[in-house]
Parts: C-alpha cells; sequence; structure tokens
C-alpha cells in the first residue's frame, strides 16, 4: 500500500494548536449519513488494498482522510507577498498585519504554499459527543478554570462555531464523525 497525500482545512486558531503541539486529532462529520442514522461499531475486519472501510447503513465507506501512514498537508488562510513564493499565514498574525496583504481563503490555498504536513497515525468512528476529557485537549482546547478544568465545554462552543450552522452538523444533532489522529511531519516547507 502507498502512501496518500490529501489537503485538510483547518482555521488559524488550529493551526496555531498544531504548531504548538497541542492539537493531535481533529474530528470530521461523515456526510454520507444523517444526524439520526443507527450506525454500527466500526468494522475494521473490512479492509481492502487501499484502506480501512467502515460500514453504515448505507454500505461501506472508507475515510476521505486516509488511514494511519498516509499524509494530510494543511490548508490555511494565507496571503503571497510581493515576491512570488513568499507566503505569510494569518494564524502567525493578529489583524494589525499591513492591511495592503490580501488574505486569500484556505480552500484557495496550493499545495506548493503549505507549510504543514500531518502523519495520519489512527482513524476511528464514533458520535461527535462521545468525545473524552483526553480527547477533548488532543483537539487543542485548553481548559478554562470555570469550566473546573474540563475541556470538553469549550470543545462543545469551538465546535458550534464551526459546525452550528452546518444541517445535521451542530453538537445537539451528534454527528458521526471521523476521528482522525496524527503527528507533525515535515512538510515542503519548513515549520515556523
Amino acid at each position: 500500500m502507498t502512501e496518500r497525500v490529501r489537503p485538510i482545512l483547518f482555521a488559524a486558531p488550529m493551526v496555531r494548536a498544531i504548531i504548538s503541539g497541542a492539537k493531535t486529532q481533529t474530528r470530521r462529520v461523515m456526510m454520507s449519513i444523517g444526524a439520526g442514522s443507527r450506525m454500527p461499531a466500526a468494522n475494521p475486519s473490512r479492509t481492502a488494498t487501499d484502506g480501512r472501510w467502515w460500514t453504515h447503513p448505507n454500505g461501506w465507506e472508507r475515510c476521505p482522510y486516509g488511514v494511519p501512514g498516509d499524509r494530510l498537508w494543511v490548508r490555511e488562510t494565507f496571503a503571497e507577498f510581493p515576491l512570488p513564493g513568499d507566503f505569510v499565514y494569518r494564524a502567525d498574525h493578529d489583524e494589525r498585519f499591513p492591511a495592503e496583504l490580501t488574505w486569500r481563503p484556505s480552500i484557495h490555498m496550493p499545495r506548493r504554499a503549505s507549510r504543514l504536513t500531518l502523519a495520519v497515525t489512527g482513524v476511528r468512528v464514533e458520535r461527535l459527543q462521545e468525545i473524552s476529557e483526553h480527547d477533548a485537549r488532543a483537539e487543542g482546547i485548553q481548559p478554562l478554570q470555570m469550566d473546573c478544568g474540563s475541556a470538553l465545554p469549550r470543545f462543545e462552543g469551538l465546535w458550534e462555531s464551526i459546525n452550528g450552522k452546518r444541517p445535521r452538523c451542530s453538537w445537539s444533532d451528534n454527528p458521526w464523525v471521523w476521528v482522525i489522529d496524527f503527528s507533525s511531519a515535515r512538510g515542503e516547507r519548513t515549520l515556523p
């Protein structure tokens, strides 16, 4: 089986958490099944030559983010400096950065501009609300004192801010999610 490289989008706060080493996990909604679906447990015994398959009411599905051993190149908000090929990243700068820069959304980032590559170390499927305290911290969440040391309330708030307005993707919908564990890997560009 050969290693595959795929893109993945991250917002600026999550990029900072990856760079600091605080974020080693991400959750992404399984778009093929609805929030109310009953899904049997993941079935890692069904494999194909190119990856692990999971079962659900609509059939079998392979994780679009890869399998352990694959790599993900991070797409983030960026701008190209006056010199072609010289990039700056929103995650590294506050709102006072020079106004003459034109920030481009992460979805438009070309591979050559990516500075972060992640190595997939694990993939599983679970309901969103099954997240543990340990996993909430692996998502890059630091608990607040007012939350009695738990990272779960902040993770719920972060999830809602990113996914809450999408149909069947809010915290209360409790959608099925891909849980991707990763570690930082050297990319074509070096980490800051």
